[in-house]
C-alpha cells in the first residue's frame, strides 16, 4: 500500500512540472497578445513562417507587402483599340528635367499581330514584333506626352534588326543607357529568342548612339538561358551594374520561368552571369528595386511562388517577403535610389506597368500602359494600402468559369453516377 502511495505521489509531482501553471512557456497555449516573446517558444511550421519567412509577424507591419492599385494613364492613344496601336514593358520611371521620364515598347503597324505563320517584313508575328523604343513625359505620372521614337530598329543585320524590346534604364555617371531585348527573327520562330544589346545618350531626351553590339549573349547550349534574355532590369550595386534578368527553360508546354543576375563594371561590359543563376524562382517580367541593404522584386503570374514579393540582403538569395494579389504585370516603378549605390533602399510608391489583351479581344489585341500605386516604401505609412480582403463580383468569378471541354466531362462524370445507382 505504500509502495502505491509513494508512487502516485511521485506522479502527481512530475505533472507538476510540467503543468502550465509552472510557468514552462512550451507548454502555454499561444498567447492572445502576441510580442516578440513568442517567437522563442516551439512553433508549428505555420507559425515559424509568421515570424522568420517574412519580414514581420503581422501583414499590417510587413513593409513589403502592399496591394495596388491601378489609374487609367491620360495622353496616349491607341487609334480606337483596334490592334494597330501597342505600348507595353514600360522601364523604371525616372525624375530629369523637373518631369517624369519612361522609354518602352512600341508597335505600329497596319495589323494586329498575326502569328509566326502569317507575318511579313509589315505584318508582325507578336504583340512586341516590329517594334520600336518610345519614350513620354510627365509633369504629374498621370497625364503623359508621348515624345517620340528613342531607339529605332537598326538596319539589318545589327542586333535588333527585327524588333527592339522591353528596355530597361541605366544613369551611370551622368550618362543614360537603354537595354533591350534585340531581335534577329519574328519571335514565335523558334520560341522568343534573342539577347539584350544597348544605346547611350548624354541626355534624357537623347539623341541615343547604339553600341552596335550584344552585350549579354546567351547561354551556351543546354544551359537554362540558352534561347532568351529577357527584361533587362539595371540597378546600381557595390560600384556595379547589377543587371536582373529572365529567360524560359525546360521544354514545351511546361515551361519555367525564372530570374538571373549579370554584373559588369561598366555599362557596356563585358557582363558575367552569377554562377547562382537563377535567383529568383517565379514571376514574369523583371522588376527588382532597392530595399534597405538588399533588393525586393516582384514575382507575377509564373511559378510555385508567384503573387509573392521578395527580398535578398545580399541581392542574390530572395525569400518570400509577403504574398500578395493583384500585383502589376511588367512593373516599371519609379526609384528615385536605384543609381545611387543606397546602402538603404526606401523603396516605391507608384510606377508604370502594362495589360496586354486590352479590349479583351484577340482580334484587336494590344497592350496599354497604366499607373500603378502601392506602398512598398520606409517613407509611406498608408494603411489603405494594408488591406488584405479584396471582394471580387460573382460576374469576376464566372469570367473564369469552366471551359466546354471541361462542362462536358463533368456531365459525363454526372451521367456515370447516376447510372451507376440505378
Amino acid at each position: 500500500m505504500k509502495k502505491t502511495i509513494l508512487l502516485g505521489m511521485a506522479w502527481i509531482a512530475v505533472l507538476a512540472c510540467v503543468s502550465p501553471s509552472s510557468g514552462d512557456e512550451s507548454t502555454k497555449a499561444f498567447p492572445y497578445a502576441v510580442t516578440e516573446e513568442a517567437r522563442n517558444r516551439e512553433l508549428s511550421a505555420a507559425m515559424d513562417r509568421t515570424f522568420n519567412g517574412h519580414e514581420a509577424p503581422h501583414i499590417n507591419d510587413n513593409e513589403l507587402y502592399t496591394q495596388f492599385k491601378y489609374t487609367k494613364l491620360e495622353g496616349l492613344d491607341y487609334n480606337g483599340g483596334d490592334g494597330t496601336v501597342s505600348r507595353r514593358d514600360p522601364t523604371k520611371v525616372l525624375f530629369e528635367k523637373g518631369k517624369y521620364y519612361v522609354w518602352y515598347t512600341k508597335r505600329e503597324t497596319p495589323t494586329k499581330p498575326m502569328g509566326p505563320m502569317g507575318c511579313t517584313e509589315t505584318i508582325p508575328s507578336t504583340d512586341w514584333d516590329l517594334s520600336d523604343l518610345w519614350y513620354a513625359t510627365s509633369e504629374d505620372g498621370f497625364h503623359w506626352e508621348e515624345q517620340g521614337v528613342a531607339v529605332p530598329r537598326p538596319p539589318k543585320p545589327e542586333p535588333g534588326w527585327r524588333s527592339v524590346t522591353t528596355p530597361g534604364i541605366l544613369k551611370w555617371k551622368g550618362k543614360f543607357y537603354l537595354y533591350y531585348q534585340a531581335f534577329m527573327e519574328a519571335s514565335g520562330k523558334r520560341g522568343d529568342y534573342c539577347p539584350v544589346a544597348v544605346s547611350w545618350a548624354d541626355s534624357a531626351d537623347g539623341p541615343w548612339t547604339a553600341a552596335n553590339k550584344i552585350v549579354i549573349e546567351n547561354g551556351a547550349e543546354g544551359e537554362w538561358d540558352q534561347f532568351s534574355i529577357h527584361d533587362p532590369c539595371p540597378l546600381v550595386h557595390d560600384g556595379q551594374i547589377f543587371l536582373y534578368y529572365k529567360s524560359a527553360f525546360n521544354r514545351p508546354g511546361n515551361v519555367w520561368i525564372c530570374h538571373g543576375i549579370a554584373i559588369a563594371d561598366t555599362p557596356l561590359g563585358p557582363f558575367n552571369k552569377h554562377p547562382l543563376n537563377p535567383v529568383v524562382n517565379s514571376g514574369h517580367e523583371t522588376t527588382v528595386f532597392p530595399f534597405k541593404k538588399g533588393a525586393a522584386c516582384l514575382a507575377i503570374r509564373d511559378g510555385q511562388e508567384h503573387f509573392t514579393i521578395q527580398y535578398a540582403e545580399d541581392w542574390v538569395n530572395f525569400q518570400i517577403a509577403a504574398i500578395t494579389e493583384l500585383l502589376p504585370t511588367a512593373a516599371g516603378p519609379f526609384v528615385p535610389d536605384a543609381f545611387t549605390d543606397t546602402k538603404d533602399g526606401r523603396g516605391i510608391t507608384w510606377g508604370i506597368s502594362h495589360f496586354t489583351n486590352a479590349g479583351n479581344d484577340w482580334k484587336r489585341n494590344h497592350t496599354v500602359l497604366t499607373r500603378f500605386d502601392c506602398d512598398l516604401s520606409q517613407d509611406v505609412d498608408d494603411p489603405e494600402m494594408k488591406r488584405h480582403q479584396i471582394d471580387f463580383t460573382p460576374e469576376m468569378h464566372y469570367q473564369q468559369g469552366l471551359s466546354k471541354k471541361q462542362r462536358q466531362r463533368q456531365l459525363e462524370q454526372t451521367a456515370r453516377q447516376r447510372a451507376g445507382t440505378k
